[in-house]
């Protein structure tokens, strides 16, 4: 360690310098310009393009996959446009809180399907009938969940803010079945939202 004195006049006032910084290096000679540029040097377009086209596929179904997952966990930044906000959050929990009489709409369609595979027509009747019966009142479920989800939208958002589609949005989402549901269920059932 080695010792400065510097002052003005009569004072003198002692400075320690730090010996180990002048020591104490990166261990290697800075490389050159030409060095460098030859380091980083790759080309555009991969040689092998097997290859590359094998590792570009790869990355992309990466990218899919975890859209993907995030899309099913109901992240919103995954989500495509239509599902995106509060409100179709909203929308989204309480349509999957409640029972919709359209979620079995499916099921049963294959059912009378079944049944109109039977020989007997009175058995082809029954099941024709029952499915226009069963369609007309998830048709009407639709038409009282839309009305419940706008008032419930206006009451908590605004009345000036519930965003155009509401309805169309909550009675799609309740004639799918529970399971196929995209963004995946986030309440169990009777979990309405606050």
């Amino acid at each position: 360690m080695t010792v400065a004195k510097a002052g003005k006049g009569d004072e003198t006032v002692d400075y320690e310098l730090n010996s180990d910084s002048a020591s104490t290096g990166k261990g290697r000679p800075t490389p050159t310009r030409k060095e460098r540029e030859a380091a980083n040097l790759r080309p555009l377009v991969n040689n092998d393009r097997r290859a590359a086209s094998k590792e570009s596929r790869a990355k992309m179904a990466e990218v899919r996959e975890k859209a993907r997952i995030g899309m099913a966990a109901g992240e919103e930044k995954y989500l495509p446009v239509r599902d995106k906000g509060p409100q179709r959050r909203w929308i989204r929990d309480y349509v999957d809180a409640r029972f919709s009489v359209g979620e079995v709409l499916i099921p049963v369609m294959f059912i009378v399907i079944i049944l109109t595979f039977i020989s007997n027509e009175i058995f082809q009747l029954i099941g024709i009938a029952g499915l226009w019966l069963f369609f007309l009142a998830a048709v009407i479920d639709g038409v009282i969940l839309g009305m419940l989800v706008t008032r419930k939208l206006a009451q908590k958002f605004g009345a000036d803010k519930v965003q155009s589609g509401s309805r169309w949005y909550a009675a799609m989402r309740a004639m799918q079945l529970r399971v196929m549901r995209l963004p995946k269920p986030q309440v169990k059932r009777g979990q309405f939202p606050v």
